[in-house]
This record gives structure tokens, sequence and C-alpha cells, in this order.
């Protein structure tokens, strides 16, 4: 057995450097990847925070930790840092296309169930195996809710 876990699900730069085209106003944005920072506060949520610049503007994505730990729990694998960016960036574009995304907002929490949402449509979207996904899960389009 590896001392380190091993992944069977390969990722392409889908969601480190992507194009998307705000609902409102019809403007193409571009969304780029620049940090993920994991974040212990005492008076805030725990979360990993994902840093992505839209047009220039920063935007924060803060996954909670237990989306890491109920993944875990319901598949056996693990949420590596490509597969939290990937999640981030996913939520991301799908709020810019779906409305919810406001200009000038920093940032965006996800619950845990909105996060395992977007990691199954990240996975169907490389045609992970069945034993990656999360059962239970919301369904794609339940993810963001458009304004």
């Amino acid at each position: 057995m590896p001392l380190w876990p091993v992944s069977d699900i390969i990722f392409t730069a889908m969601y480190e450097d992507f194009h998307a085209t705000d609902r409102w106003t019809a403007q193409k944005l571009h969304c780029l990847y620049q940090a993920l920072i994991v974040a212990i506060a005492t008076r805030h949520a725990d979360a990993v925070d994902i840093k992505f610049v839209v047009n220039g503007h920063p935007v924060w994505i803060a996954m909670p930790h237990p989306t890491w730990v109920e993944y875990n729990k319901r598949t056996g694998r693990v949420i590596t840092d490509p597969l939290a960016i990937q999640i981030a960036g996913h939520y991301l574009k799908s709020a810019i296309e779906t409305g919810s995304y406001e200009h000038g907002r920093e940032m965006y929490t996800l619950t845990v169930d909105e996060a395992l949402g977007h990691l199954n449509a990240v996975l169907s979207e490389v045609g992970a195996p069945p034993d990656a996904f999360v059962k239970d899960a919301p369904e794609k389009d339940a993810l963001v809710k458009t304004a």
C-alpha cells in the first residue's frame, strides 16, 4: 500500500484559467487561479480559501474544512489541492453564468453540500470512476441559485 494517496483521476487545467460570460451584463470575464490558503481563525469559519483574479479583481472562494472529512467518509477518497481548485473554479464559473456573481464582492462561502455538489460536477466532466462520486450530493442544477 502506498504511503501517499494515489489518484486515478487526472485533471487538466479546466478551472485554473478560464473565461465565463456574466449572465446579466454579457461581459466576458477572465478568471485566473492565484492561491490556495488553509485558513484557521478563532472567530471565523475554518476553511480553505481559494483565490481567483476575475478581470483583475480578487475573488475568494471559501470551502469549509468539513468538506474534506465528509468526502473521505462517504467515498474513502481525499480532496487534493488540484481538486479543491477545480471545485472552487467550477463554483465561480457557475455563479458568473447563472447570475449570482456580484461584481465587487470579494468572498463567497460554500456549504459542505454545495462544495460536494460542485465536486461531483467536476468529477463528471473528467469522467471519474463511479466510486469517486458523492451519492447524495446536490444535483448540478441546484448548485447555484439565480438572483
